[in-house]
Order: C-alpha cells, then sequence, then structure tokens
C-alpha cells in the first residue's frame, strides 16, 4: 500500500472510533513510565495520549502522525488539558529530516504497518534521532496474535533483526492492546489483541550528530 493510500485509510479511521485510539496511555507505557526519560519522541502519536501522558509529568514532548485530524485532535486535548505538548504532521519514515535529538522515543501500533524497506527506513530514522544510550519502547501486533485480521504479525525475530545494527534489545515482553470498547469495528477479544513490548537502547552515536 502507497502513502497516499495508507494517509486515506487512517484518515477515514478517525472520522469515527478507531479501535486504537483508547481515550488514554496503553498500560505498558505507563507501566514503564520511569524508564522513558528526558525528551520523548511519540513516532505516531494518533490523537496524542501517549504523548501528553509524558508532558504531563513536565518532559519535552514531540508527537508526530502523518494524519493530519489525528494531529488536530492532539493539540485540542493539549490546549484543553493545559498541557505543553508539540505535534507536528510529519512521516515516521523521515525521521532524518527532523533536526532534533531526544532521549527516549515511544512506538504505540506503528513498527506493524510498515513493510520490511519501510521498517528498515525506520530503524534508521531511529538512529538519527535518538542519543546513544536513549531507549525506543516499542508496542506492537504479535505473531501469537490468532487469524489475520488487523496489522501484519510481528515475532521477535524480527524485532531482533530489524534492531540487530547498533542496537541491544533489553527486553520483550508479552502484554496486548486495550482496545477502545466505542470502535467502531472490533475485530478482536474484548481484552484487546496480544502484543509483544519492546524495550531497545541505541548503544552507537547519533547518526548525523
Amino acid at each position: 500500500m502507497n502513502d497516499d493510500l495508507k494517509r486515506q485509510r487512517f484518515a477515514a479511521a478517525y472520522e469515527g472510533k478507531p479501535p486504537w485510539d483508547l481515550g488514554r496511555p496503553q498500560k505498558p507505557f505507563v507501566d514503564h513510565a520511569d524508564q522513558i526519560t528526558g525528551a520523548v519522541l511519540d513516532t505516531g502519536c494518533g490523537t496524542g495520549e501517549n504523548a501528553l501522558f509524558f508532558a504531563e509529568r513536565g518532559q519535552a514532548v514531540l508527537g508526530i502522525d502523518f494524519v493530519a485530524a489525528a494531529i488536530e485532535a492532539a493539540r485540542r486535548k493539549a490546549e484543553q488539558r493545559g498541557v505543553q505538548a508539540e505535534f507536528l504532521q510529519a512521516d515516521a519514515l523521515k525521521l532524518k529530516k527532523l533536526d532534533r535529538a531526544f532521549d527516549s522515543a515511544i512506538d504505540c501500533g506503528l513498527f506493524h504497518v510498515f513493510s520490511d524497506e519501510d521498517r528498515r527506513l525506520y530503524v534508521e530514522g531511529l538512529a538519527h534521532v535518538l542519543n546513544r544510550g536513549g531507549r525506543i519502547f516499542l508496542m506492537c501486533f504479535s505473531d501469537e496474535e490468532p487469524g489475520d485480521a488487523g496489522p501484519r504479525r510481528i515475532s521477535q525475530a524480527e524485532l531482533r533483526a530489524a534492531f540487530a545494527d547498533g542496537w541491544t534489545i533489553e527486553s520483550i515482553t508479552a502484554t496486548h492492546f486495550e482496545p477502545n470498547p466505542d470502535a467502531d469495528q472490533r475485530d478482536f477479544a474484548d481484552d484487546g489483541p496480544k502484543a509483544w513490548f519492546a524495550v531497545i537502547r541505541r548503544t552507537e552515536k547519533r547518526r548525523g550528530a
């Protein structure tokens, strides 16, 4: 699927109630909050719940998403809640264009939408923006989720292969995505699809620094 079709599909989802738009941060990010330190990049922020959670903790946060409607909703939430957070319509496959450095990055349901080639570009972009010693906290669909509805399933081996060069996998744990109970479409069990939550540390100097 090309970028225009992806954008149209996700934009159409935001016209209703997407199953991933929970209205609060996903629990694994809350559970790991003390590890997600410093300046934070949310690489696919949607309407901003995960990003706003860290901004409310007093951290500098940039949330990006390539769907304009999602970014507009995130900005409205920040204004309504009186939270200082930055939201930018941008493509996570073009992180090399960001002249910024971050201590942490969070990915809630983005990695699993990429093709093999896009996955490579994404990881290269993360290497460009994350400081050495910085971590990416990544939550993606698990290959333990039965069926084929929804996004591509990801194995632990695929995660390890994607981050083999200049990264250290600190942990990969089994969890699940909590779905929006009011979503327009529900293809999974009530407790949500199975997922991996990976903590991955950048061990080499930030590229481009």
